[in-house]
């Protein structure tokens, strides 16, 4: 019933910049948390940053001061404006969010495809 779809990987250089998008559709009665998680080849999926419906935001160490989590409540859209990226940023990056269905009484999280972000050195 829920899809998360993500947009706006690719490839660039380091020091460049790209923004990735996840908009949620379906039978969505309400979003809590959305956030960006990333995995690296050979390595476990990370949090990278995350924002309450109240617009609370958390980042990883490594991404703070060059990434910027934000989101349209309006479009069920969340965003990660990735500024600065660095070699070591390179992963499939996944879209979360924390939402309630129509007719459920309980939260529960969905997942994105995952978009391939690639910086070159």
């Amino acid at each position: 019933q829920v899809q998360l779809v993500e947009s706006g990987g690719g490839l660039v250089q380091a020091g460049g910049s790209l923004r990735l998008s996840c908009a949620a559709s379906g039978s969505i009665f309400s979003i809590n948390t959305m956030g960006w998680y990333r995995q690296a080849p050979g390595k476990q999926r990370e949090l990278v940053a995350a924002i309450t419906s109240t617009s609370s935001t958390n980042y990883a160490d490594s991404v703070k001061g060059r990434f910027t989590i934000s989101r349209d409540n309006a479009k069920n859209t969340v965003y990660l404006q990735m500024n600065s990226l660095k070699p070591e940023d390179t992963a499939v990056y996944y879209c979360n969010a924390e939402l309630r269905v129509l007719g459920t009484w309980r939260n529960r999280d969905y997942w994105g495809q995952g978009t391939q972000v690639t910086v070159s050195s």
